[in-house]
């Protein structure tokens, strides 16, 4: 008997195994059938929503109110729903964006002209739209949703769902929901919790676990097959084995699990609708070729709260793009700024020019700079023709060499992202199951006010002393991955797991040289942000925040890499005083 069944004896149940066929919006299409046909699975899970795809999601219902979904989704059903179903695997994602019910019923249309029938149940109450107005959220809101836990999830699981469609519960709830229906854990069960917490923080960014966007790549094996989707096999007290279908692409190591789990955290203390989970309790260990166990994870009461997602239209922006070459880079860029300036009637204008190139280049494209404008305003008019054209009427009348790297653009709305709190008593979370039956979902029964300043280091620590004698590339054995939390970067860095014997002192060094002044440092465009951050010894290394670096969110940012995804590797290849005895 399935732990998932209806009035099954709460034996206690072998690990449940839990795959992940999507990481974004627009991730591989083929991965949910790869993941199906790669090994045995109990459930298959889906991640695709972002702060950013609410807000894509919300355009979509400007148009039609019956979208809001992810329509990939059904794309993937159609393929393999019927595989889904002759082998017991059950359907979990968040791709209902801010219309489960609506995708819900598309999937029953699919399956019906599929010749099948199966259980589709729905998670609502998320979406607090209706009543942003009362709940001081309103202010421009196109998209307000409040992030749910996976009890809901659990319930539709246990009631017989085959497939399970939510709105914006967080990513880890995609996993915590199976783990809790297979297991039986309770509402204060919190270090099971926690541990499936974790778990799937792990699976949320599919191939980010097995070896993708992954600092560490030219250890991976560069064979051609493309990287394989992780699962866990998540068991009843919680610890996890973290792996991949044999034959898949990529690997699973303790780096690739660490560069999964410094993504986006913030703090050591990591907040959950069902559970805070304490990451400075995590522990790792390789416990077989592409397998990496999960181990001893605390958690605590969930927070008092819920986190809500905001998206507002904030204007409309445009850019344009010119390309200076050869010699007097930054003259010629002067005068394109004094020669446009006129034109520029936005409320916002942000120049950047890119690195001058190095003399005597043997290419013109080496030989070549960008000069990038962009200008933001309420109204379309000011972004509109009067600036596109304006720049374009300069191409026989400026700096020798003109040339922009595209034709003239029209206006496009941006979206501003923020964070906002809610009392749990305004949200209802409700399941919807197959036959149309309500339920609605308890608030758990504790609730706590986190301390967000665990774990956060006293600022700055002492610099380290003169015996560090090496000038080298932070990145010589440091890992990075990096991210954006709304306009906040998220930046992890630990030290390479490379069995050298030096991984404690580097991990020592590493704790004493990140201090948020040293940051400032690496990172000059942080020279007046706030910047926090959080020691992670067990995790070998530090977690970054750097907030304001992305403006008003990735929709809205200026910024040359609005999402803070390189902002990692970058500081990876910025120079700093190494100890001789640790190279």
């Amino acid at each position: 008997m399935s732990g998932f069944e209806t009035g099954a004896e709460r034996l206690p149940q072998p690990p449940v195994r839990i795959g992940n066929c999507s990481g974004f919006y627009g991730d591989r299409l083929s991965a949910m059938r790869e993941m199906l046909e790669g090994g045995p699975l109990d459930v298959l899970t889906g991640d695709y929503l972002a702060e950013l795809t609410m807000l894509i999601l919300g355009k979509d219902t400007m148009k039609d109110p019956a979208l809001g979904y992810a329509k990939t989704h059904l794309r993937q059903l159609e393929d393999a729903l019927g595989l889904a179903l002759e082998r017991g695997v059950r359907i979990v994602s968040n791709a209902g964006g801010l219309n489960p019910a609506g995708l819900a019923d598309r999937i029953r249309e699919v399956a019906r002209g599929l010749g099948l029938d199966p259980q589709v149940a729905h998670i609502e109450g998320d979406d607090l739209r209706p009543v942003a107005s009362e709940l001081g959220l309103s202010e421009g809101a196109l998209t307000a949703n409040a992030y749910l836990g996976g009890f809901g999830i659990a319930a539709a699981l246990a009631a017989g769902a085959d497939v399970v469609v939510t709105g914006r519960v967080t990513d880890a709830s995609l996993v915590v929901g199976p783990a809790v229906a297979h297991h039986g854990w309770t509402p204060t069960s919190y270090d099971e919790l926690a541990g499936a917490v974790v778990a799937g923080h792990v699976l949320e960014c599919g191939t980010q676990a097995t070896g993708g966007n992954f600092s560490g790549f030219r250890s991976l094996p560069h064979d051609g097959r493309p990287l394989g989707f992780p699962l866990a096999e998540l068991a009843a007290d919680g610890s996890s084995v973290i792996t991949k279908h044999p034959g898949t692409g990529g690997a699973v190591t303790v780096d690739t699990v660490t560069a999964q789990l410094m993504y986006e955290i913030q703090g050591t203390r990591y907040l959950n609708p069902d559970v805070t989970t304490l990451l400075d309790t995590i522990s790792l260990a390789e416990v077989g070729h592409d397998r990496v166990e999960i181990s001893g994870v605390r958690g605590e009461a969930p927070p008092e709260r819920l986190k809500v997602c905001v998206n507002a239209l904030g204007g409309f922006r445009n850019t344009v793009e010119f390309v200076l070459t050869g010699l007097d880079i930054e003259a010629k860029a002067d005068w394109v700024r004094e020669q446009l300036a006129p034109a520029l009637t936005a409320r916002e204008v942000h120049w950047s020019l890119a690195a001058i190139p190095p003399p005597d280049a043997d290419t013109e494209e080496g030989a070549s700079s960008l000069l990038r404008c962009t200008v933001m305003d309420d109204r379309p008019d000011p972004v509109g023709r009067g600036f596109t054209g304006a720049a374009v009427e300069l191409a026989l009348a400026s700096y020798p060499g003109f040339t922009m790297t595209a034709p003239p653009a029209q206006p496009t709305p941006y979206g501003v992202y923020r964070a906002e709190y809610v009392d749990r008593d305004a949200v209802t979370h409700t399941v919807v199951h197959a036959d149309g039956r309500r339920e609605v979902i308890a608030d758990p029964p504790e609730l706590a006010d986190p301390d967000q300043d665990a774990g956060r280091r006293p600022s700055p620590f002492p610099a380290p002393t003169d015996s560090l004698t090496r000038r080298v590339p932070l990145g010589t054995f440091v890992h990075a991955r990096s991210g954006d939390k709304g306009g906040d970067a998220n930046l992890g860095l630990w030290v390479v797991n490379d069995g050298s014997g030096k991984y404690d002192a580097r991990v020592t060094w590493l704790a004493k040289l990140i201090t948020p002044r040293k940051i400032r440092e690496l990172v000059p465009e942080a020279a007046d942000l706030e910047v926090e951050v959080f020691v992670l010894p067990n995790l070998g290394g530090v977690n970054v925040l750097i907030r304001g670096l992305l403006g008003a969110g990735v929709a809205a940012s200026t910024r040359f890499d609005p999402q803070a995804k390189g902002l990692g590797e970058w500081v990876r290849s910025r120079m700093v005083n190494v100890q001789e005895g640790l190279l």
